[in-house]
C-alpha cells in the first residue's frame, strides 16, 4: 500500500455483530502488542454483545476491507479500543477514526474522554489532542506494565 493517501476512499460505520471475528483477529494480529505487550490481549475478543453495548465504529476501504476500528464507551467516557491494520499504519486511518470518536462523542454530549494508551502509542494521541494527566499501573498478570492515562478534551 505505501504511503499513498486513502483518504477519500475510507468509509467509517458502526460495527455490526457480524463484524466482531474480523475486529478480534485485526487486534490480535496486531505487531503493536507483540513480544512483552502480547498477554494484554491473549484470549481477548470483541464479541457480538460488546459491539452492542459499546459505540464501535470501523474504517473500511475499497471492497469492506478492514483497515481499523475504534470503541468509545459512554459511562463514564473512555477510549476503550483503538486499533489500525499493520498494512494501514501510517496513512492517517487513526487521525480519521479520532474525528470521528471526537463527533461521536460531541454528539453523546461529552466534555472529554479517557485514554488508558499503550505505551507506544502515547505520542500518537497527543498529537491528535489528548493530554496526560497521569499513569495508570501495571496489573499482573494481564498488563505487565505501567500505561499513560490521557484525557482528550471535546470542543
Amino acid at each position: 500500500m505505501g504511503s499513498r493517501a486513502v483518504g477519500a476512499a475510507v468509509q467509517i460505520r458502526r460495527a455490526t455483530a457480524r463484524d466482531a471475528k474480523r475486529l478480534t483477529r485485526l487486534m490480535r494480529n496486531s505487531r503493536a502488542y507483540e513480544g512483552p505487550y502480547a498477554p494484554m490481549i491473549a484470549g481477548y475478543r470483541v464479541g457480538p454483545d460488546y459491539i452492542e453495548t459499546h459505540r464501535v465504529f470501523l474504517a473500511v476501504g475499497e471492497d469492506e476491507r478492514l483497515l481499523g476500528f475504534y470503541a468509545l464507551v459512554l459511562s463514564p467516557p473512555e477510549l476503550d479500543l483503538m486499533f489500525v491494520t499493520d498494512a494501514a499504519q501510517g496513512l492517517g486511518i487513526g487521525r480519521q477514526l479520532m474525528e470521528h470518536l471526537v463527533g461521536e462523542a460531541r454528539g453523546a454530549g461529552l466534555s472529554s474522554v479517557r485514554i488508558v494508551s499503550h505505551p507506544p502509542a502515547e505520542g500518537f494521541y497527543r498529537s491528535v489532542g489528548a493530554n496526560r494527566i497521569g499513569t495508570v499501573s501495571a496489573n499482573p498478570p494481564a498488563v505487565m506494565w505501567d500505561r499513560p492515562e490521557l484525557v482528550l478534551p471535546i470542543t
